[in-house]
């Protein structure tokens, strides 16, 4: 009786011992939370999760969990995977960053007939010739977050909460190129747009996080967190570069190019918490 009762007060302590260090093993003998030194990488899990419950209603909004579900970038500085990834500077301390350096472009091409048709010879084409309209657009969208994050007990559910400050910059452009040049007959007057620069947006933040992760399995943890903070966004005016075709009293056309600002300058400011509910992400730790 003496021998089970000091076995037992052994097996205590040393789970005592081990939940003070953090140290929770599996059965194959795997540590399953995070430790000191350890690197992390983190991803959004709004995929993987959209996925999972569009499996039970049916085809709606179904699709893949591959790379190019997690890795598409649309418009330019808002949208997009930002790349998240920690260092452990002890069992309750981390560094955390986040990252995103996107660049992106697309071309679209076009055949529109020849303007103006020439005076058809014997051996006129049938169809009519053709010539290329061609649009190029491109984006840049950079952004870049760090931050300093404590950790909060020694179970399977950590607390965590901090601080981290966040900056991004990005704008795209369109350009037009244009087959058909414009004759001496075409009315004065005409117009078309070759270039077109979106206003730049620049953002800054400040923010207080705070939530919890779960380790699901060792060294994989499922995470969510509410934040709180500062976030200052300017986007300027957009610029438009016009192609015009004037004819002087002469009667003789040129073509002229003018570049001018439009559309509206925002500048924002806001104090509240996160405005798209919680950020919920899957973090992988390794040595």
């Amino acid at each position: 009786m003496k021998k089970q009762l000091l076995f037992s007060a052994a097996m205590v302590a040393a789970f005592a011992t081990s939940a003070q260090t953090g140290e929770i093993t599996s059965n194959r003998g795997e540590n399953w939370l995070s430790q000191d030194g350890d690197w992390g990488l983190t991803f959004d899990a709004t995929p993987i999760i959209n996925f999972a419950g569009n499996l039970f209603n049916g085809t709606t909004g179904n699709g893949g969990v591959g790379l190019n579900n997690f890795f598409t970038s649309t418009g330019t500085s808002g949208s997009g995977v930002v790349i998240g990834g920690k260092k452990l500077v002890d069992a309750n301390t981390a560094f955390r960053g986040r990252l995103r350096i996107g660049f992106g472009s697309n071309k679209e091409t076009n055949l529109v007939t020849v303007d103006p048709l020439p005076t058809p010879p014997a051996t006129f084409p049938n169809p009519d010739p053709t010539v290329e309209n061609v649009t190029k657009m491109g984006y840049t969208a950079i952004q870049l977050g760090v931050g300093l994050e404590k950790r909060v007990g020694s179970t399977r559910v950590v607390g965590i909460y901090g601080g981290e400050f966040n900056i991004g910059f990005g704008g795209s452009k369109t350009k037009s190129e244009f087959g058909n040049a414009y004759y001496a007959s075409t009315p004065d007057g005409s117009n078309r747009i070759t270039e077109e620069k979106q206003g730049g947006t620049f953002s800054v933040g400040l923010q207080a996080f705070g939530g919890v992760e779960w380790f699901c399995a060792p060294k994989i943890s499922l995470g969510g967190e509410y934040t709180w903070g500062l976030a200052l966004t300017s986007t300027g005016h957009t610029e438009t570069t016009t192609e015009y075709w004037v004819v002087n009293d002469n009667n003789v056309g040129s073509s002229v190019s003018i570049t001018e600002d439009g559309g509206t300058k925002e500048n924002s400011f806001s104090l509240d918490t996160g405005v798209s509910g919680a950020r919920v992400s899957l973090n992988f730790y390794f040595q």
